[in-house]
């Protein structure tokens, strides 16, 4: 929880400044400086970790300074996409790239579980060293991609043109207000520990953080239909309802299959929103706007899963484990409901992406 607690400033700030510094600079560039950057805070972990008695505060700054480079890293990630593919392709490597995420969350932490319960933390933070060496030198082959029009210097007001014009897009808004009220009310990560020994399978627990990230590995590999589907904010709103349903479901019985099978429907639900979501913003954000929007993007959902397992741990020792899986699910419900008239706004949406066509041609 403290871990959560110190991400959440530097993701906020620096997610912001990232943004804007994806539509000044080379994102190729930015992304391989923050990549270094990174590589040398966990090469300062392992040092740390070597040490006859290791410091655990060190773990606290240097958690900061990952969120940090995260939150300058991330935009320039998200907004270079549509500068590498078609747009016609654009949806197919939206989906490409969930897989990648989903695979990488199912098997980094695997094999990390095993390399750090055989040969400690600091094999652990070697390992990972050597990725990001890889991941560098992978970089490098990577195409610049520079701004398509001369930028002025980064600026407070060059953010807030980015906020005017997420503000203007009613259907853009919609995403992120979506997204967020539906992983903080109903995200129930940060219980996953307490549930499985509630119902007596402690064992169980790595079933618990894997079930989520499956269902949406699921999706992904499925999502060939959604290529040609036409109603983006529908969906959107289906699946957040469906993730609220299927938590509030996984509350309601003590059966560990039971449990773990709707965990997986809410992840499958949940990445079908989070396509869609994905879809929009490639597919209608203009480029020189699309790095200030890939920072709001990011606190969107980055944000929303780390205020949710604030929200399921205060709501838990207040009452109890299933009040606060149960009602967390039920809220999120019962907030996504008002904003069903998001799926309304198809028209505006085609609009912004026949101008983007346009631009793109």
């Amino acid at each position: 929880g403290l871990m959560g607690m110190v991400e959440i400033v530097p993701l906020t700030i620096f997610g912001l400044y990232g943004g804007v510094l994806a539509d000044h600079v080379d994102r190729k560039k930015m992304i391989w400086a923050t990549e270094f950057a990174t590589m040398v805070a966990t090469v300062a972990l392992l040092v740390n970790a070597l040490q006859e008695k290791p410091n655990v505060i060190w773990l606290f700054v240097i958690t900061a300074i990952f969120a940090a480079l995260s939150g300058l890293k991330r935009p320039s990630q998200d907004a270079i996409l549509p500068r590498l593919v078609s747009h016609e392709d654009l949806p197919a490597a939206s989906a490409l790239m969930s897989v990648r995420w989903q695979v990488a969350g199912i098997i980094g932490p695997s094999i990390g579980g095993v390399i750090i319960a055989h040969f400690g933390a600091s094999a652990g933070y070697l390992t990972n060293t050597v990725m990001l060496i890889l991941s560098l030198s992978l970089l490098w082959g990577v195409s610049a991609v520079p701004p398509l029009t001369q930028r002025t210097a980064p600026s407070l007001e060059s953010l807030m043109e980015g906020i005017r014009y997420a503000i203007g897009r009613k259907d853009l808004l919609g995403t992120y207000i979506v997204d967020l009220a539906a992983m903080f009310l109903a995200m129930p990560m940060s219980l996953f520990p307490f549930w499985a020994d509630e119902i007596g399978a402690p064992w169980a627990l790595g079933l618990f953080y894997s079930s989520i990230t499956i269902g949406a590995a699921l999706v992904t590999l499925m999502s060939g239909w959604m290529l040609n589907y036409p109603h983006h904010g529908k969906a959107i709103v289906i699946g957040a309802l469906g993730w609220g349903f299927a938590i509030m479901a996984a509350g309601l019985t003590d059966s560990l299959p039971l449990i773990i099978a709707c965990l997986i429907i809410a992840g499958a639900f949940d990445q079908v929103s989070a396509l869609f979501r994905g879809f929009i913003w490639n597919q209608s954000i203009p480029d020189e706007l699309r790095g200030r929007l890939a920072g709001i993007e990011m606190l969107s959902y980055l944000l929303g899963p780390l205020g949710g397992q604030a929200r399921a741990g205060g709501m838990a020792a207040l009452s109890s484990l299933r009040t606060a899986v149960v009602g967390g699910g039920l809220m999120g419900m019962v907030e996504i409901v008002p904003l069903t008239i998001f799926g309304l706004y198809g028209g505006v949406l085609a609009d912004h992406v026949d101008r983007k066509k346009m631009i793109w041609a």
